[in-house]
């Protein structure tokens, strides 16, 4: 009897482990969220080991211009990925209670390319697994280690505590602004509203270079 028994609790145990087992893939389309989330039907999936910049993140030519790169990076991401079919693994969950995963693309690991591409840097606070990818992608200076930025924790600490790096002074003009509606709306100089118009960067509010590097940033021109 007790032998039985061990039997049914061992095949019980068996049947419990395939069940996790199975739990760990997430498979599906990919709808791309940012450079480093995909939702895959309905399931969020945070790429394991990878960084990329924040949509409202800008970088800097060697000539001193600001442009858009955080936006640029998603775009680039969304035009390589969105629509593929994906295979994920399950690696972990984040504190936001996604899924942290390593995705598979057509047999190729999703976060090794896009480190490798220079579309986003290796996380390792968390993982090492594309240390070397993202030192080669900076010495070839590829994607944006072309430019002059900081890592996406940096930014977010600095966007946290309201001490977002200053820009250059007398070239950031324009003010981003966001509205009780949730809606972004850039103030040139001159205009109506400008003067009485502040910035909170707290709120995802910010200034922008030039009105393209607003528009590429989602925002639209005041009307007055």
């Amino acid at each position: 009897m007790l032998k039985i028994c061990s039997l049914f609790a061992l095949s019980l145990t068996l049947s419990f482990a395939a069940v996790s087992a199975g739990a760990q893939t997430v498979s599906g389309v990919v709808r791309v969220i940012d450079g480093d989330t995909f939702d895959l039907g309905g399931t969020r999936i945070r790429l394991h080991g990878i960084d990329a910049l924040e949509a409202s993140q800008t970088c800097e030519t060697d000539g001193g211009q600001a442009w858009a790169c955080g936006d640029w990076t998603t775009r680039e991401v969304r035009d390589r990925y969105q629509g593929a079919e994906a295979r994920c693994e399950a690696l972990d969950r984040d504190r936001y209670d996604r899924i942290v995963a390593r995705c598979h693309v057509g047999g190729v690991d999703v976060g090794q390319a896009l480190v490798q591409e220079g579309l986003a840097f290796a996380y390792r606070k968390y993982s090492m697994d594309y240390d070397l990818e993202e030192k080669a992608a900076f010495v070839a200076g590829r994607g944006i280690h072309g430019f002059k930025t900081i890592s996406p924790a940096r930014y977010r600490v600095t966007r946290r505590s309201g001490s977002e790096p200053a820009r250059p002074e007398g070239s950031c003009q324009i003010k981003g602004n966001i509205s009780a509606k949730g809606t972004k709306i850039y103030h040139m100089p001159g205009q109506e509203f400008y003067s009485r118009t502040r910035i909170s960067t707290r709120k995802g509010e910010r200034w922008f270079c030039s009105e393209a590097e607003a528009r590429g940033a989602g925002w639209r021109r005041a009307r007055r």
